[in-house]
């Protein structure tokens, strides 16, 4: 069976020999394909992370969001119990740098969002499964989350990303809906 840390590794390793035109021209792609998605036009509330490179590039989608009227969440990390709740930004203003060198919402400058509120979540990733298993950045936030979730889900990722076999648990949540710049990997 694979193992996930040296899985983590070589897919990192192939999203960093992506120079950084084509990083930003893939990103853009992967963004055309999702505001044509019917979970993201139907959806008011849309929960995302902020991107660090060489994820696909989520300031984009989020300010064509803000421009869209819809709300943006993302999620504020407690490390010590590996959970998380969402926040309301309505700028980039309201995001702080925490551990790892991830921005999450500053608190004081925002409001909690439950999460049934969420109608879209747009779930993070190394490397996905066609069949949509999912391997993320080994914290298991996610995971933990996903359990009694039941909105539409979906990931953004680039065709690197895209490996046929993924060690999962029993615990481990695959996505029903993968978008990569040439579209739908699974619908």
């Amino acid at each position: 069976m694979l193992d996930k840390k040296l899985l983590r590794k070589e897919i990192q390793r192939k999203l960093s020999s992506i120079p950084k035109s084509q990083y930003e021209q893939l990103s853009s792609m992967v963004a055309s394909h999702l505001f044509k998605d019917e979970d993201y036009q139907k959806a008011e509330t849309v929960g995302i992370t902020i991107s660090r490179a060489p994820e696909v590039d989520t300031y984009k989608i989020i300010s064509r969001a803000w421009k869209d009227g819809k709300k943006i969440v993302v999620p504020k990390c407690n490390p010590r119990e590996r959970t998380m709740i969402f926040r309301e930004i309505q700028s980039f203003d309201q995001l702080e740098m925490v551990y790892y060198g991830l921005l999450e919402p500053i608190v004081e400058k925002t409001r909690a969002v439950e999460k049934k509120e969420i109608e879209l979540l747009i779930v993070p990733g190394l490397g996905f499964t066609p069949d949509g298993g999912r391997l993320g950045f080994g914290g298991g936030f996610y995971d933990r989350f996903l359990q009694d979730f039941r909105n539409p889900l979906l990931a953004l990722a680039f065709e690197e990303q895209i490996v046929s076999q993924i060690p999962m648990e029993s615990h481990d949540i695959r996505i029903p809906k993968i978008i990569t710049e040439k579209g739908y990997v699974k619908r």
